[in-house]
């Protein structure tokens, strides 16, 4: 198993560029299924998830060609609607093959994605849709099985609570339907937006893009055949190293990147006293020796995100004076902080709130990541910590960081991958 070796202390300096979005590259895989023509995907980043999902696809009957960061897929081949366990255990947004499978099959059996390490994420809300939509679903011996016979039809879809997952699969879903669906309280992140857009390239006719209240005209079951599509920006790989160079009170230069994407995590950092310079795909962030404390709520797009909460918390170490953290989200998303107290950081907690006290210094020391943005946090703390620090159970970055340890090590992190 590798783990990384990081020597603290040490500026950083240069340029990185930003690869693709996991979140958003992995909808738009799951809608390669309402597609029975060749799809070109570019700008994928190359993690685990993605590989992951590409594999549901192959095992599903789907041709993929994939290489690093270009897939070429055709399910025009497919002759399975069964994602097996397998591989929905080692990723939850397996789920989103729910969707567009039923639509274009009128039948299919997903295995349940079970529990998530930063606490339950239910797929209640996507069944619900589904069944408003004419889907007759049970669950039984661990997997979704679905039937729409005769196509999904459209429907006023309501979400009790806006949910990520739910809105993709809906839109999906819709996309082929009989008739128009209309989601209520839609997420509006920038990868639902994508995944929306590249619909509507194929076609499809979608009004609300990126607001709450979201309209498709279905195909009536034909299916579309897609553009190639380039997957945006990562918007939390890239407040990531915003993080990094804010820790360490360096400036680096972000590139390929769309900082409206990111308006919460540069605000808080310039309250925080960097400053920015920001072009067109391009970022250049100065730290700041001296920073301030922040205070955050997490919430949804295009409020903070809870996949920066960790980060901003291993930043907040650093501050002069306490900053307050709020997850509103997630109810087990504080794991890193005994593995940052471990560290030296001084972090109390209370139900769903953090404070974080200031410190002299962070020192060095073996530390366990728990899930994927916490592992990242550990590796900001050990970029500013004195000594050495090993940061294990690395296979959760390596999910969604595409070379965390090679682009650190460019900008002139003391870093290396090791295997134990």
């Amino acid at each position: 198993m590798d783990y990384l070796k990081i020597k603290g202390g040490t500026k950083l300096s240069g340029s990185i560029q930003i690869s693709g979005a996991k979140n958003s590259a992995l909808p738009v895989i799951a809608a390669t299924i309402l597609s029975d023509k060749p799809v070109k995907l570019i700008n994928l980043p190359n993690v685990v998830d993605i590989r992951t999902l590409l594999k549901l696809l192959d095992i599903l009957g789907g041709t993929v060609e994939h290489n690093d960061t270009v897939a070429n897929i055709d399910n025009g081949t497919m002759n399975s609607t069964k994602a097996v366990y397998e591989i929905v255990s080692q990723m939850r947004a397996s789920i989103l093959v729910l969707g567009p499978l039923l639509a274009r099959f009128g039948e299919c059996e997903v295995s349940l994605p079970g529990g998530c390490a930063i606490g339950q994420r239910p797929i209640d809300l996507h069944l619900t849709a589904l069944e408003a939509m004419g889907a007759k679903i049970e669950i039984k011996g661990g997997y979704v099985r679905a039937e729409a016979p005769n196509g999904l039809q459209g429907a006023k879809i309501v979400f009790d609570k806006i949910t990520v997952g739910g809105t993709e699969n809906i839109v999906m879903a819709a996309a082929l339907a009989h008739g128009t669906t209309t989601i209520i309280n839609a997420a509006k992140e920038p990868e639902i937006v994508q995944l929306c857009e590249m619909i509507v390239d194929a076609g499809v006719n979608i009004k609300g893009i990126g607001t709450s209240e979201i309209i498709i005209e279905g195909t009536r079951g034909k299916p579309l055949t897609f553009k190639d599509v380039e997957i945006i920006p990562d918007r939390i790989e890239a407040g990531t190293y915003l993080c990094a160079a804010a820790i360490t009170a360096s400036t680096i230069t972000l590139e390929k990147v769309n900082a409206t994407h990111i308006d919460a995590s540069i605000d808080k950092l310039e309250a925080m006293g960097c400053t920015f310079d920001i072009e067109d795909e391009k970022i250049t962030i100065h730290g700041n020796s001296r920073l301030k404390p922040v205070s955050l709520i997490t919430t949804e797009y295009p409020g903070f995100p809870t996949d920066m909460q960790a980060q901003f918390m291993a930043v907040a170490t650093m501050a002069i004076g306490e900053s307050v953290i709020e997850e509103r989200l997630f109810e087990n998303r504080f794991m890193h902080v005994s593995e940052l107290n471990r560290l030296g950081a001084d972090i109390w907690l209370k139900g769903s709130i953090a404070a974080v006290n200031p410190v002299v210094e962070l020192n060095g020391a073996d530390v366990m990541a728990t899930d994927l943005r916490a592992s990242s946090a550990l590796v900001l703390a050990g970029l500013v910590a004195n000594g050495t620090t090993n940061v294990h159970r690395i296979y959760h970055l390596d999910r969604g960081y595409d070379n965390l340890e090679g682009k650190l090590a460019s900008l002139g992190a003391d870093i290396s991958r090791l295997s134990e």
